[in-house]
């Protein structure tokens, strides 16, 4: 097992290791994952020689930033991965962008919401950042449902261009975002 970021009650949120590409290559041939993300037709040696490169490199000393395999405590399911980094879009120090993607058999049990938090949770006690950002694609109801569980207010809808787009992409994108300052006075209230 790779190195142990986080835990919580139900997950082990680490570092991606070698031994997770087979995990990466099923997540992301699902069509049912992939449904807002478009088509993926991943092989091994795409994840081992780009992919897992390409999430190790956000990888810092003491953790905190990166992406995360997320594997179940009891039985040690690969459940998907979490990503916590700096934002994409418009990068500015101190805005870190959250993310997931998640197995179905995970879906609608909490897990997203359970590890988002998690990861939001260390962001502002642990971090100097100022404000978490997400997107997701409008119609994408479940996942705007974890960014809302999470505190996070949305605050704006864009229409970007896809060269290949999925269906729903005519609705746009939604953004989402949370301060330090909000995340506080919601862990302040009864």
């Amino acid at each position: 097992m790779g190195a142990v970021d986080i835990e919580t009650e139900r997950m082990v949120l680490r570092r991606f290791t070698p031994d997770d590409v087979d995990d990466l290559v099923a997540l992301h041939n699902d069509p049912a994952v992939m449904r807002y993300l478009g088509p993926c037709d991943e092989t091994a040696e795409h994840v081992r020689d780009v992919l897992l490169p390409y999430y190790r490199s956000f990888d810092r000393p003491g953790g905190g930033y990166g992406y995360r395999a997320a594997i179940e405590r009891d039985g040690g399911a690969f459940l998907g991965w979490f990503l916590f980094r700096p934002a994409r879009e418009d990068p500015q120090p101190g805005v870190i962008e959250v993310g997931y993607r998640l197995h179905r058999a995970a879906w609608g049990r909490g897990f997203a919401t359970e590890g988002a938090s998690a990861l939001v949770d260390r962001g502002f006690t642990e971090l100097p950042i100022h404000t978490v950002v997400a997107d997701t694609m409008t119609v994408n109801t479940g996942s705007r449902r974890v960014l809302e569980k999470l505190g996070m207010r949305h605050v704006a809808t864009v229409h970007p261009h896809y060269d290949d787009p999925v269906p729903g992409t005519e609705h746009g994108d939604v953004l989402y975002a949370l301060t330090r300052a909000e995340w506080t006075a919601a862990r302040r209230a009864p």
